[in-house]
């Protein structure tokens, strides 16, 4: 019997030393990844943009309060990006009353984004669930514009914003309609990586987020979930298609418990040019 005790103490030691290194890991501060895309159609004369990429802020959980999104807006203003492109999650949780209940805490320190060429996003399939128009007023009062299946030209780049696949909100057809008049090189936006197949050839980034790059992701197995159709393709990170580079942040807060392990918040500082 005391060997039986011993050993379930040892156990409960070892669940309670992950659990608080998960909680931990979940609040870090976000780990900065960098690219360099080369992109078609690119302006002669005209400089690199520095682009940061964030995504799944996930407001109102244990993970994400009104403080780090402050602390993580000023970690992203030292990096002294051109433009900010953020792809969608802002609310945690499914209740359609959320984004009005827990929203506003998303403004004030988005609001002290400042890069030159502006703060751009989409939706994710959370700001259906909780209440988009909320969302989209909110970001609103923050200045940041939301696109949702249209297009914005911002310096030599013009972003088509798909909105959310995951939700069955995506348009591809009717964003390119609206971004092949567009000078400038392309990007698109959007929230869930999997309409990457699908895009057309004359579209050469993607930027998403909502994979959490697993959120945890145990040793020699791997992820213990997967949120993409695809598995593992777009899972993470810089994947390369042919024609086509997706770009897919691992995000910044958490969905469902507010833990991480093995797949660390990040985002995303890529110079884009000819």
């Amino acid at each position: 019997m005391r060997k039986l005790l011993k050993a379930v103490l040892i156990l409960l030691l070892i669940v309670a030393g992950f659990y608080l290194y998960a909680r931990a890991e979940a609040r870090w501060d976000p780990v900065v990844r960098t690219a360099t895309i080369k992109l078609p159609r690119w302006p002669k004369g005209i400089k690199p943009v520095r682009a940061v990429l964030i995504s799944d802020v996930h407001i109102g959980s244990h993970a994400m309060d009104e403080a780090r999104l402050s602390r993580i807006v000023d970690q992203i203003n030292a990096l002294n990006p051109d433009i900010v492109m953020i792809a969608g999650d802002f609310i945690y949780g499914k209740d359609p009353h959320s984004a009005k209940a827990k929203g506003q805490a998303l403004v004030a320190p988005l609001k002290k984004l400042h890069p030159p060429l502006g703060v751009v996003a989409v939706l994710g399939n959370h700001d259906h669930w909780t209440g988009p128009d909320d969302v989209t007023s909110l970001l609103a009062q923050a200045r940041i514009t939301v696109l949702v299946n249209d297009v914005t030209a911002r310096g030599p780049i013009a972003i088509g914003g798909v909105d959310d696949d995951y939700t069955k909100h995506a348009n591809i057809a009717a964003t390119m309609a609206k971004l092949r008049p567009f000078e400038g090189a392309r990007v698109i936006l959007t929230h869930s990586p999997d309409i990457a197949p699908r895009l057309p050839g004359d579209v050469h980034l993607l930027l998403a987020g909502h994979t959490h790059c697993g959120q945890g992701v145990l040793p020699f197995y791997g992820p213990i979930t997967t949120v993409s159709r695809f598995k593992n393709r777009y899972r993470c990170g810089l994947v390369i298609d042919p024609g086509l580079a997706v770009i897919v942040t691992g995000g910044l807060g958490t969905s469902g418990p507010p833990l991480r392990f093995g797949a660390p918040p990040d985002l995303w500082l890529i110079t884009l040019e000819g």
